[in-house]
């Protein structure tokens, strides 16, 4: 078994805590599904959220999902002039079989246009 990053953003389109435990999750699923994961593949994930997002800390769309038993952190994007608003981005570590070119990075809706290099 490899340690390997994933890396996934999803463009929450209002500040609301259910919006966001909403597209988070889907993200979250998104990023399992897409590499043959399963929540005890997880080894840590990472969230940042732009400073215009207040209503909920992304992490508990992760706890929502039963992903109880994983650490969690949650962070403030760098704000920065003329970055896409109201972003949410991850980055989860993995126990896989899956070698770097093969790990599936998720970028969400316009999210998409942040990682178009590696956005799959």
């Amino acid at each position: 078994m490899a340690v390997r990053a994933v890396r996934g953003a999803v463009q929450l389109g209002r500040d609301d805590a259910e919006h966001m435990q909403e597209q988070v999750g889907e993200l979250l699923t998104a990023i399992l599904e897409r590499n043959g994961l399963l929540a005890d593949d997880l080894i840590s994930v990472w969230f940042t959220a732009t400073p215009d997002l207040h209503s909920d800390f992304p992490a508990a769309a992760a706890r929502a999902l039963g992903i109880t038993d994983v650490p969690l952190i949650c962070a403030q994007e760098l704000d920065v002039d003329g970055a896409m608003e109201r972003v949410v981005r991850v980055l989860a570590h993995v126990e896989t079989e899956l070698s770097k070119t093969g790990i599936a990075h998720v970028y969400l809706g316009a999210a998409g246009a942040l990682r178009k290099d590696i956005a799959q």
